[in-house]
């Protein structure tokens, strides 16, 4: 790894294979739409839970470098926080309620540290959930991954303005104890009266067993990272999805087998099927507006105009 200090103002995303995304192709063009003006957008690879030594060297070089403006980071979001949580000048209340960052910025000499995955999370599922599902039809939810993805997705599901339009039950996989016994904390902290289970998964066998369990119309939810930051699904072939299930794949590129596996279910059990690319635009837009102090539009035709723009220049668009 090797920082550089930025020659012209440059925003930086933190990742595992950040080359490979989207993004890469979509910021300048959405830098000329916004008129963010003469930036720079880097990228910033690190394997899974690195070092603590490795994150705080890129905070450290974050916050000490002039032109280098904030940050967007995924996969590292919760390893990062808990090894920089020191370094930063502000934290956000999602932030320290959910001991992640998916967001770094700087105002007035000041590093702050967001979450904004709450907010871009609620933002695409309830782009595309059925109107008052969850009070229609009873169903629950199983999020497989209990990373910051999961952590931010069940925080606006249990939210008590959402009335009874929230899961019956909540199911949370992962393939070892430490970050599910995070994630319980979490929740215990939100005082939400919906039924959780926290459940080891290590195998797609044991994904599969907690899926079979789920109602109808449950919400299936692949936040692993399996797909994209490495291969596989966390199911195998054999799990049985619920009848009528919407399934969301978080991920928009790598191999998605999690997606074939629904694909190859869709017809028999009726699902709707959701990648992770409504996720990606909110995402994105939600951290530039932080960083670059502008305010994004999250629906409408600006909305529909940015996300025309991300679509042409990925190739996405037909």
């Amino acid at each position: 790894m090797q920082l550089t200090p930025a020659t012209r103002p440059t925003f930086y995303f933190i990742g595992v294979t950040t080359g490979s995304s989207s993004i890469m192709k979509v910021f300048p063009k959405w830098a000329d739409y916004l008129g963010l003006g003469d930036v720079e957008i880097r990228g910033i690879d690190l394997v899974p839970h690195d070092a603590p030594e490795t994150y705080r060297a890129v905070v450290d070089f974050l916050k000490s470098d002039p032109l280098s403006l904030g940050a967007l980071v995924t996969t590292h979001k919760l390893d990062l926080f808990a090894a920089c949580r020191d370094m930063f000048d502000v934290i956000d209340s999602h932030a320290e309620l959910m001991a992640e960052t998916s967001c770094l910025s700087k105002r007035d000499g000041q590093l702050i540290c967001h979450a904004k995955d709450p907010i871009s999370s609620g933002l695409a599922l309830d782009g595309f959930l059925p109107v008052d599902h969850f009070s229609n039809t009873g169903a629950e939810v199983l999020s497989m991954g209990a990373g910051g993805s999961t952590i931010a997705l069940t925080w606006h599901l249990m939210q008590a303005a959402r009335g009874a339009n929230r899961p019956s039950r909540i199911v949370v996989t992962n393939r070892s104890a430490p970050r599910l016994e995070h994630i319980r904390k979490i929740h215990e902290q939100i005082g939400s009266d919906i039924p959780c289970e926290y459940i080891v998964a290590e195998t797609p066998k044991d994904n599969d067993l907690a899926m079979a369990g789920l109602k109808p119309g449950s919400l299936i939810i692949n936040a692993t990272g399996l797909g994209k930051d490495a291969p596989g699904s966390p199911l195998s072939f054999k799990g049985p999805f619920p009848q009528n299930g919407i399934v969301w794949e978080l991920n928009y590129r790598g191999e998605l087998i999690f997606l074939d596996q629904a694909k190859a279910q869709e017809a028999a059990k009726t699902l709707q099927i959701e990648d992770g690319w409504t996720y990606f635009i909110h995402g994105w837009t939600q951290v530039i507006a932080e960083v670059f102090n502008i305010e994004i539009a999250t629906s409408g035709p600006e909305f529909d105009a940015i996300s025309r723009i991300a679509a042409q220049a990925s190739g996405r668009a037909s």
